[in-house]
């Protein structure tokens, strides 16, 4: 049953306020995780365009049709070798085409973000731009790719290239650029209106997007009980959508901390969505439960999926911060965290460097990057965090009470783990 039809968002807003370590609620989702997901229409859509394909090979608009079936494959079950798939026939119409057709280097430019090869993206959306053809597609994702990549001017610019507070995509992008800028508040309040005009024209996909993306921002915010509700919103239009259930996961685990639950809910995910890190959430709930015996089966699960070289830079991240603290080979994580910066580099990739030197040691180095690259450039939690650690190595007090205060506030945000390691700042 809609919980919308059960109860008023303001009353259940009210409802959720009386016990404030209680927000979910096992019927509600509990149909969602018995679902058994089936995969056959998109499949039959893939054999379809094969088959057209061997028939007239040269019907290169057919590549584009398979290539973004081949991505809903891997959307659904997080499985690479689809987003691969897709990455060739975009290819092979691009070649086809001497790279003079926007749509198509759209498209392989959406599929090398999704692949984190941003510089790439940025190049075929150049080459989009200077085509001209249905310029403010291209525009709208030149934005995406700057922001991406740190070319926060290039990415302003673009931004006001598109201004529409009527238009869906302008507003999520605005939203995120106020969300870059660490104002949350304007942040929900576009993504609020984004979301309603996603409602009006009743797209479920894009409605899906808004509802996830929605309850991401609530979260951020504090606003526990509004972003259950719309991730549960995002699970009545796909029971299947894995992101949603790992938000209820992280709801059920760090705010309620119910970590049996949570990992109930994330085994099920996992039973069908193949994405590498979701083994590091229930690492991290193995943790805070001391099996350290699930940890490390999850922690192991982890490297066995990225291990695919097909991940490519994906996951640099993750794999940083595996190798600097649990791992305990800081050497290693600064090499990767040195590509991650020469491919992407913004703050939150110069903070993964620092923290690796940090953990080397090398606390003046850490200091060195933090100050020229990351300090008033992100206010990300996981990086405030890191900064404040530094700079308490370096007896720079007054700047990490600064921090701390702002830090126990995104205690839901960052994990219980992380709640004594901020109190001992």
């Amino acid at each position: 049953m809609s919980i919308d039809r059960i109860l008023p968002l303001f009353l259940l807003s009210l409802f959720f306020s009386c016990d404030s370590k209680k927000i979910s609620d096992k019927a509600d989702y509990q149909a969602y995780l018995a679902q058994n997901l089936d995969t056959s229409k998109i499949v039959k859509e893939v054999d379809f365009w094969t088959l057209k394909l061997n028939i007239t090979p040269n019907q290169f608009p057919y590549l584009l049709k398979r290539a973004s079936a081949y991505t809903a494959l891997f959307n659904t079950t997080g499985k690479i070798d689809n987003l691969i798939n897709a990455e060739k026939d975009l290819l092979v119409a691009n070649n086809a085409t001497d790279y003079k057709n926007t749509s198509y280097l759209r498209a392989l430019a959406y599929n090398y973000l999704s692949q984190h090869k941003f510089k790439k993206a940025l190049e075929l959306l150049k080459k989009a731009e200077n085509l001209g053809e249905k310029l403010e597609n291209t525009q709208k994702m030149l934005f995406d790719v700057n922001l991406e990549l740190g070319n926060t001017i290039e990415a302003q610019k673009y931004l006001s290239e598109f201004k529409d507070f009527s238009d869906f995509d302008y507003l999520i992008r605005l939203a995120k650029w106020e969300d870059h800028n660490g104002n949350l508040d304007g942040a929900i309040n576009y993504m609020e209106r984004a979301t309603k005009i996603s409602e009006s024209g009743n797209t479920t996909s894009l409605k899906q997007w808004a509802y996830t993306n929605l309850a991401d921002f609530y979260g951020h915010a504090g606003k526990i009980d509004l972003s259950y509700y719309y991730y549960l919103k995002a699970l009545e239009l796909n029971p299947n959508d894995a992101y949603a259930k790992k938000g209820i996961a992280w709801i059920v685990y760090s705010y309620e901390k119910k970590p049996d639950e949570a990992l109930s809910i994330l085994n099920q995910v996992t039973s069908y969505y193949n994405a590498p890190d979701y083994n590091l959430i229930k690492a991290e709930i193995a943790e805070y439960k001391n099996d350290i015996r699930l940890k490390n089966k999850a922690q192991k699960e982890y490297t066995d999926k990225v291990d695919n070289a097909l991940y490519g830079h994906m996951y640099n991240k993750y794999d940083v911060m595996l190798y600097a603290e649990e791992l305990q080979e800081p050497e290693k994580a600064i090499e990767i965290a040195k590509q991650e910066v020469n491919h992407r580099p913004t703050a939150q990739s110069y903070d993964l460097l620092a923290w690796s030197y940090f953990k080397a040691g090398n606390i003046d180095k850490a200091i060195e990057i933090i100050d020229a690259y990351v300090t008033g450039k992100t206010e990300e939690p996981e990086v405030l965090y890191h900064i404040a650690e530094i700079y308490k190595a370096k007896g720079r007090t007054k700047e990490v009470a600064d921090l701390k205060e702002g830090l126990l506030a995104s205690v839901y945000e960052l994990g219980p783990l992380m709640e004594t390691k901020i109190l001992n700042l």
